[in-house]
């Protein structure tokens, strides 16, 4: 039989729960609530006035309410879709799947863990570069590509702001055809 080296990051302990292989497990999965927190603050979803310090453990601790907010910013974030094996799945789905993955690993029934597939996809739609083809867009150029004047003055609207706004694929494959965005 193979030689299976596994290497885990959380040693068992007595102060905790023992259950270091699931902290081992969310590790690959990490950047997913990271950008759900990202994508939280940056919709204003959540706000710093939803914490507060709790001295008694230096912890800071956020309302209940403010915790249901980003639960669905989180459930979204969990069940959005990705190309996984010529399927689309749910990334919660994925996690489950390479669950079992190791599982068989584990008991020497596959040779092979690969945490790498599927690789995030964490392009945004509101990049520099779109956000100047908005801005510059005229409004003749923009009827003539299909984009209404309203959704161009909402378009414009967010381009000008700091924070992470949705840009459609219909409206960015319209912008991708424009002169300006191409750079010519």
């Amino acid at each position: 039989m193979p030689l299976v080296v596994v290497y885990f990051l959380h040693d068992f302990s007595n102060y905790q729960t023992k259950q270091s292989l699931v902290s081992d497990l969310e590790e690959p999965f990490r950047w997913l609530v990271d950008l759900a927190v990202i994508q939280a603050f940056e919709s204003k979803t959540l706000e710093l006035h939803d914490f507060y310090f709790a001295g008694d453990d230096y912890r800071y601790r956020f309302e209940p309410e403010a915790k249901r907010r980003f639960i669905e910013v989180l459930r979204e974030q969990f069940n959005s879709g990705v190309n996984y094996k010529g399927r689309v799945l749910k990334w919660d789905t994925v996690i489950q799947e390479k669950t079992s993955e190791l599982g068989r690993s584990l008991k020497g029934r596959s040779r092979t863990v690969d945490f790498s597939e599927p690789a995030p996809i964490l392009e945004r739609t509101d990049s520099l570069a779109v956000r100047e083809a908005i801005l510059n867009l005229t409004q003749s150029e923009a009827k003539r590509r299909g984009i209404g004047k309203s959704t161009l003055h909402y378009l414009r609207i967010n381009a000008r702001t700091r924070e992470s706004f949705k840009v459609y694929d219909n409206i960015r494959n319209r912008l991708n055809h424009s002169r300006m965005f191409l750079g010519e």
